[in-house]
């Protein structure tokens, strides 16, 4: 079963965002660049490396590089479950 997005970021993961240059596979001096983002766990980052791995093992174009930022949406101390709701008026 998948977890909702709300449940990743209350479950410790974070807005992973990676840059990754790769060369073409026609043109090696030719970079292309992609774009990938998603809810990812630090410091391992495994969700990162496994596709990292696909990419290496099923794509025709060789990485160069990648760059990444990780960022937590909802930290410990800005969450609060509620009980109950009271409504005046």
């Amino acid at each position: 079963m998948s977890l909702s997005e709300t449940e990743r970021m209350l479950a410790g993961q974070g807005l992973t965002t990676a840059e990754i240059l790769y060369r073409m596979p026609d043109f090696k001096t030719v970079l292309q660049s992609y774009l990938w983002q998603e809810y990812d766990t630090a410091p391992d980052f495994p969700r990162l490396y496994s596709f990292l791995e696909f990419w290496e093992r099923e794509l025709d174009g060789p990485l160069h590089s990648v760059r990444y930022t990780y960022r937590r949406l909802i930290s410990p101390g800005e969450w609060t479950k509620v009980d109950g709701e009271i409504v005046l008026h």
